[in-house]
């Protein structure tokens, strides 16, 4: 699916079949050059594991969106979503091309993307594996802070081991509570809130 989202709109994510993963993405629906960075998002933060109190950076060091509830069914923000090669149904990049094209953007405006659902963890021998299929009812929920525009597939991750048609996940937007100065998702690293500065420095004109 694709969709728009206003600052400030909360985002819940449902999981309702215990698909193995939902490719998740998001451009900045003011300037669309501006969009989600997967490698700044896990760099800037120190970690890959993208859970409550976590943020999404764009490619400008921004805050897109919060992570302000997260029932750890794990989110992946290295691997992606499945491809063409990897079934005869659609996939998760196929569909998000597809959505963006509704944005009337292109393959070039598509990053990495963020790969919900998704439990993989590195090995021993430093591989990352599959850990199994996130539980039924599986949610997670954001909080935009920059007007987006998002694309939302219930395709496969690429590691998952079925990668036949998945099944359907849904989304609630409603009204969320701005950010506080103390809000958990702010205050997590100092890189988050150079970011909210960044974000809120857009919004101060």
């Amino acid at each position: 699916g694709y969709f728009r989202l206003p600052r400030g709109a909360g985002l819940r994510i449902i999981n309702d079949s215990g698909t193995p993963g939902a490719a998740f993405f998001m451009w900045n629906a003011d300037d669309t050059s501006e969009r989600y960075n997967a490698g700044d998002t896990a760099k800037l933060q120190w970690t890959t594991r993208l859970t409550t109190g976590r943020v999404l950076f764009s490619d400008m060091g921004r805050v897109l969106a919060s992570i302000v509830a997260d029932s750890g069914a794990g989110h992946d923000t290295i691997i992606g979503p499945n491809s063409p090669l990897q079934t005869a149904v659609r996939n998760g990049r196929d569909n998000l091309r597809a959505a963006a094209a509704k944005f009337g953007l292109s393959r070039r405006d598509i990053a990495p993307a963020l790969s919900l659902f998704s439990p993989v963890a590195v090995d021993d021998t430093g591989c990352m594996r599959w850990q199994g299929n996130p539980p039924l009812g599986a949610q997670v929920e954001v909080r935009a802070e920059m007007n987006l525009l998002v694309a939302l597939s219930n395709t496969p991750h690429a590691l998952s081991p079925v990668q036949d048609a998945a099944g359907p996940v849904s989304y609630i937007i409603w009204r969320a509570p701005a950010a506080s100065e103390n809000d958990m998702c702010r205050t997590f690293t100092e890189e988050a809130a150079r970011g909210f500065i960044n974000t809120g420095k857009a919004f101060a004109a």
